[in-house]
């Protein structure tokens, strides 16, 4: 959509993106639906993407990135998003996994892994979930107790996004059970590591490129330079870092709900019903006139959001905001298209479908809806207590 100037961007970025469209256009797209297929992507696709600089642009040149900003990485998101690209998951990848790393791993596990993940030899996944825990991260079972110089992990993720070809895994253990959520620690497992083991890929309704995996731990050594920051300071980072994760989701979402409209108005200006084109029908002008509107407040809001994360300004509340206002959008544009398109909307074939199928994970992982509005309501109710 062009009904905004958008003032984030400068010329290196505009350049960039041209880069990364033209990747997206002629080395995933054609194989996606290959993916989609085989739920999963290749590797080799990870290192040509990190040799043109797709991969944690952000981290500094002493680690193979640019050390510039998050919005070389905000680029490669939006412009999977605009191909209908579910697999592979580089935002996930760059802006979820490698900060933590970057943030409170040790000077030497930085320079041992990030290289890898910018270059694409390391693939990155984390894991927090569980069988019995999902939106409530306190509730984690996964165990790690002390050996040595080390830790020994045991128990099992499940739904972990980039689970499969993972190298290097981001993980949530328990390692002081008295102490709740004050006893969680955050661990980095490594592909190759002993008792560490993947189960099936998982098949889900939408994001079928997307390998999603259940991991498990059967007394798996991980030594101490592993650990992420202190012990028991883990879901205290989890909670620093979950705010870039939902900013990740809102542009995501936003990008995806441009691209489906993008593909409905020229759908309705193709396709004829009684004698004219679908889009001179006025309920389809006023439909799509009506989503036009709330994509342009979404993407006001959206770029706000990323705005105030380069200003180091985005907070828990703000970025839940925006987690929930675009993935309800996004739910909202892809069901809207999808009744433009009559029948042929529910046709698998048709990239609206498969749009309307994969936008309905955006509601429930980082957080499901409910949870933000909790969050957002708990910051209401605390306002006015204090006024």
């Amino acid at each position: 959509m062009t009904d905004f100037p958008r003032h984030l961007f400068n010329e290196d970025h505009d350049q960039f993106r041209a880069s990364v469209r033209r990747f997206c256009e002629e080395r995933i797209l054609p194989n996606h639906p290959a993916w989609e297929e085989a739920h999963c992507v290749p590797r080799d696709i990870w290192r040509e993407a990190g040799a043109i600089g797709m991969l944690g642009a952000w981290l500094p040149e002493s680690h193979g990135g640019t050390d510039t900003d998050i919005l070389f990485d905000i680029i490669t998101c939006e412009e999977l998003c605009r191909v209908g690209a579910t697999g592979p998951g580089f935002p996930l990848h760059s802006l979820i996994v490698a900060p933590y790393i970057q943030d409170f791993g040790s000077d030497t596990l930085k320079s041992r892994l990030l290289p890898g993940i910018v270059s694409g030899e390391k693939i990155a996944a984390i894991a927090m979930t569980e069988p019995a825990a999902g939106s409530d991260l306190a509730s984690i079972r996964t165990t790690a107790r002390r050996d040595g110089d080390g830790w020994r992990v045991n128990g099992q993720k499940t739904f972990i996004t980039n689970g499969q070809n993972a190298d290097v895994v981001v993980t949530a253990c328990v390692t002081d059970p008295a102490k709740g959520a004050k006893g969680i620690s955050l661990l980095v497992l490594e592909g190759g590591m002993d008792g560490f083991t993947r189960g099936r890929n998982l098949r889900k309704i939408g994001q079928h490129a997307q390998d999603t995996a259940e991991l498990f731990f059967d007394d798996v050594f991980v030594p101490d330079d592993n650990l992420l920051g202190e012990a028991g300071r883990g879901f205290a980072y989890m909670m620093h870092e979950l705010a870039q994760e939902r900013l990740l989701v809102s542009v995501q979402c936003q990008a995806r709900a441009e691209a489906v409209y993008e593909q409905t108005v020229r759908y309705t200006s193709e396709r004829r019903a009684f004698g004219k084109r679908v889009l001179d029908f006025q309920n389809t002008r006023f439909t799509l006139a009506q989503l036009r509107a709330e994509l342009m407040a979404g993407r006001a809001f959206c770029d706000s959001l990323i705005a105030l994360r380069l200003d180091d300004k985005l907070d828990a509340v703000q970025a839940s905001a925006g987690k929930l206002w675009h993935s309800e959008l996004l739910g909202r544009v892809t069901d809207t298209c999808l009744q433009l398109h009559g029948g042929y909307g529910y046709m698998a074939e048709y990239p609206v479908a498969q749009a309307f199928v994969d936008a309905r994970i955006e509601r429930i992982y980082a957080g499901t809806s409910e949870i933000m509005k909790e969050i957002i309501g708990r910051d209401i109710a605390a306002s006015v207590t204090e006024a």
